[in-house]
């Protein structure tokens, strides 16, 4: 079956954007990009790939999932940013069309529910902390970039809610000269 994974940048202290919803101060730069770019190629804006000649074939990821907030990030510019991948934004505003690009106001956990019963390559989980909140309990498999960064507040990974402390897996971690390092963590069933 297929996992949803939330894959995102994280800092020190918890949070995938500063007080100003601000994300710049991530490395995008250093050891960690090939490493990471390689494995997670499917992650990468669609326009952004094809420019760095970083072929995408949707072997680890097919769809992505993300709020509103985090898919204004490319807006206007990119309406449409992983046009290689399914994209589902949870949101009750008017949004421009693109291409693979599915805009919707249904309920997360039965969108996401439905899509694991179908055949394909995992589910990829962008962002934000609101959207991850809501789905805490549907995703199986964590990977984050924890960033060598203190934002000291902002979006934090998961928003507050009304969900009881769970324990995960904790499958590898690999940490480069950077400072970044990339841990994954897997559901106790």
């Amino acid at each position: 079956m297929r996992e949803l994974v939330y894959y995102v940048a994280v800092s020190l202290d918890g949070y995938i954007a500063g007080p100003q919803h601000q994300f710049d101060d991530f490395l995008v730069e250093g050891d960690h990009m090939e490493g990471i770019n390689e494995e997670f190629a499917d992650a990468i804006p669609t326009d952004i790939a094809a420019h760095l000649g970083i072929p995408q074939h949707g072997e680890r990821f097919d769809t992505v999932l993300m709020g509103a907030n985090t898919h204004a990030v490319g807006l206007p510019q990119m309406p449409s940013p992983y046009r290689h991948l399914e994209q589902v934004v949870f949101t009750h505003r008017d949004l421009p069309p693109g291409e693979n690009l599915r805009v919707t106001a249904e309920d997360p956990v039965a969108v996401v529910r439905a899509l694991k019963q179908r055949p394909g390559a995992d589910i990829w989980l962008c962002g934000g902390g609101l959207l991850a909140a809501q789905l805490h309990g549907e995703i199986d498999r964590l990977v984050l970039k924890r960033q060598p960064l203190l934002f000291g507040g902002g979006i934090p990974l998961f928003a507050p809610g009304d969900f009881a402390p769970e324990l995960w897996e904790h499958e590898r971690t690999r940490t480069f000269e950077s400072g970044v390092s990339l841990t994954e963590y897997a559901r106790r069933r």
